[in-house]
């Protein structure tokens, strides 16, 4: 049983919704309106609703989110829908429930979309809201920003277990700046930053927390992203009937792993291990071999977590590119970049693109399908053919793999 990527939208993660009058009806409108006829289809296709929010009601007041895509669009009152929370992977979790309806046979066609809105409410606070993904009242107590915090927490992990040379942390921050100027939806597309702003000058790149300096943080973001998933008996049913317009990209595998919400538990249990995060290789290792792939050379390119450098850091040797502790040897060799070995973040990632927390799963897989289609514009890796993607919710507390593949690789 295949899931399909019919097609899909992201709104312009530079735009700040609040500040242009708009509030959440008008985020889901856009992205289902986009989603629905990038994809091809019509509200009355739809089977199933599935959405990834993670914190509407902390900025916006906003739950129930589910009912609002049928707020937006009177076509698809009545169509069952839900929302799912899972820190930053709750776009991930959302596609993998769709996925289950569709794999039970339930229904043969799902709109997922995830959405989030940041920038209703100062900077501090909004950090505070975002604070409630760790373990509240038990963890970074003493942080002025938890999230900074807890991965500069894990930068320390690395550099007891490994060492670690912070300016390997700041060349993935530039890199995936870079990458996001060829994205005409990335959030950090116009920013004017200099040789220093990745540098270690306290200045241009002022410390946030611990050793996380400014650019190595992914940005408050407003925005959303979704995709039309379908099952192989609709896409044969309209393949016949001759209502196919473009190739589709298949979701062949996925991994789905939870921890403990403390990074300090994670990392305890972890000791004497190769991985920091053993959860999170396994995720990985599950999605390539329900993919039947043996490992990362075998993909052309990986859209994975960057909320800080560190995430990305963490997710080079996780997911295979680098033996655990080594994931400075890609960067410096450049295997990261377009036309690397494994190009990692062309889309510019989290940092560079921009983090609707609820949306990025689904972002990160739509990428993926425009890859594996050709349609990535500007930051389209040559001859991709199949891409993964790695979503992390917390401090890895929910982790999600998906491997994706042009049609044409399908058996292959």
């Amino acid at each position: 049983m295949n899931t399909w990527v019919l097609g899909g939208h992201q709104t312009d993660f530079a735009r700040n919704w609040a500040r242009a009058g708009l509030e959440f009806s008008d985020l889901v409108r856009e992205v289902v309106d986009g989603t629905l006829a990038d994809a091809g289809v019509e509200p009355e296709d739809i089977g199933v609703i599935h959405v990834g929010n993670a914190f509407g009601q902390l900025f916006t007041g906003q739950g129930q989110l589910g009912g609002m895509p049928a707020t937006v669009e009177d076509r698809l009152w009545g169509v069952p829908a839900s929302r799912h929370e899972a820190a930053c992977a709750s776009g991930g979790i959302a596609v993998l429930s769709a996925m289950a309806d569709l794999e039970s046979g339930r229904y043969d066609c799902a709109l997922v979309i995830g959405v989030e809105l940041e920038k209703t409410v100062p900077g501090d606070e909004a950090a505070r809201h975002l604070g409630a993904a760790a373990w509240t009242g038990h963890e970074g107590q003493d942080a002025t920003f938890m999230w900074p915090y807890m991965f500069s927490a894990l930068a320390d992990e690395y550099a007891a277990r490994y060492g670690l040379d912070d300016a390997h942390l700041r060349a993935i921050a530039e890199l995936n700046y870079r990458n996001g100027r060829a994205n005409p939806q990335a959030q950090t597309r116009d920013w004017k930053l200099t040789g220093a702003s990745f540098t270690a000058d306290d200045h241009a790149n002022p410390v946030i927390e611990g050793r996380v300096r400014r650019q190595e943080c992914s940005q408050m973001t407003d925005g959303g992203a979704g995709v039309v998933l379908v099952s192989d008996r609709w896409l044969a049913d309209h393949a016949l009937a001759g209502r196919r317009a473009r190739q589709p990209a298949r979701i062949a595998g996925w991994g789905h792993r939870t921890a403990g919400l403390p990074l300090r538990q994670k990392t305890d249990r972890s000791a004497g291990e190769p991985y920091v995060l053993p959860h999170v290789r396994q995720t990985v290792l599950d999605a390539f071999g329900r993919a039947g792939i043996g490992g990362i050379d075998q993909v052309d390119g990986l859209e994975t977590h960057d909320c800080f450098a560190m995430s990305e850091y963490m997710a080079i040797d996780h997911c295979g590119i680098t033996a655990p502790g080594l994931s400075w040897q890609a960067v410096e060799n450049g295997d990261l970049e377009i036309g690397g070995r494994i190009p990692v973040n062309p889309s510019g990632g989290l940092i560079g693109g921009g983090h609707p927390v609820g949306a990025t799963g689904v972002r990160m897989l739509l990428d993926a399908s425009l890859q594996v289609t050709g349609r990535a514009g500007g930051y389209q890796v040559e001859g991709a053919r199949r891409f993964a993607t790695l979503n992390i919710g917390g401090s890895t507390t929910t982790t999600v793999g998906f491997v994706v593949e042009g049609e044409e690789t399908h058996g292959r």
